[in-house]
């Protein structure tokens, strides 16, 4: 599946979540060596997630493993671990947290030789959304840690604070002819309503796609990512009057490529999701 929209972490010392996590509904799964295990679990997760791996079958959902930070004690043994799991076709990629510069990205690519590999750069960081014109270039895919964000620049996680980081991302995705970028997540796992809307906020932005933390937040994200029965009505008039692309008036107002565009994203965004609606 190309560019998915909805990533589910899932621990990776908890095994018993692994098959949950790839039940759930989400576009991909990303097992977690990083923020989701403890300083002292580190080698037990990469260890617990090797096992498991190894025994299972190839997923048939894109599986990514989030490894520790480029100069942290636990990087270069997460490298090796999934140099190994992405030579006998365990996972499709890796995300790499901290990511601020292309040649981080590079550093990774080099050490994953000859195995070619899907890259998402988690940026959240000031020097990573300062540079995050040369990592979209480096990277496969670009995503927004935004509560990682928040904390390095000593800001509110709220909107108007992570607006331009998030239309930074949006740019620099566009120029580097990549995916639209990864919004970063939630916090609660139960609020339905929260959840939508701040799918749906990241989408009007052009973060078309979301981290997930919990298997309930993939039904009312997936929601959020798609277009409003208004915005579908919208678009299918749009289409209906010009059906060759030539400019016409709807209701006194002018339709010509551009908005003819916008529609056909519209329509296509919304096929996409309700394709994979759970």
């Amino acid at each position: 599946m190309s560019d998915p929209s909805l990533f589910l972490f899932v621990p990776a010392d908890r095994p018993e979540r692994y098959a949950r996590a790839l039940a759930s509904g989400a576009d991909a799964v990303i097992i977690d060596l990083e923020d989701a295990v403890a300083a002292e679990r580190k080698s037990l997760a990469r260890n617990t997630l090797c096992d498991a791996l190894n025994q299972a079958p190839a997923s048939p959902s894109p599986l990514l493993v989030r490894i520790n930070a480029i100069g942290t004690p636990w990087h270069s043994d997460d490298m090796a671990a999934t140099l190994a799991l992405l030579s006998i076709g365990r996972i499709t990629g890796v995300m790499l947290p901290k990511a601020e510069s292309g040649d981080d990205i590079a550093a990774v690519r080099a050490a994953l030789a000859p195995v070619t590999t899907n890259i998402i750069a988690l940026i959240e960081t000031a020097a990573g959304v300062a540079n995050a014109g040369a990592i979209a270039l480096a990277a496969d895919r670009i995503a927004f840690g935004s509560i990682d964000f928040a904390a390095d620049i000593g800001c509110d996680h709220v909107r108007e604070a992570l607006l331009f980081a998030r239309s930074q991302l949006v740019i620099a995705a566009r120029l580097a002819k990549r995916g639209a970028p990864i919004d970063g997540v939630t916090r609660s796992t139960r609020d339905e309503t929260g959840i939508e809307a701040d799918a749906r906020y990241g989408a009007g932005l052009g973060l078309k796609a979301k981290l997930l933390i919990h298997p309930a937040q993939v039904a009312p994200a997936r929601r959020g990512l798609m277009p409003t029965q208004a915005e579908i009505d919208w678009a299918d008039q749009v289409l209906k009057s010009s059906p060759d692309g030539s400019a016409v008036s709807i209701d006194g107002q002018m339709i010509d490529a551009p908005v003819i565009a916008r529609a056909l994203q519209i329509r296509n965004d919304h096929n996409r999701h309700s394709n994979r609606q759970t």
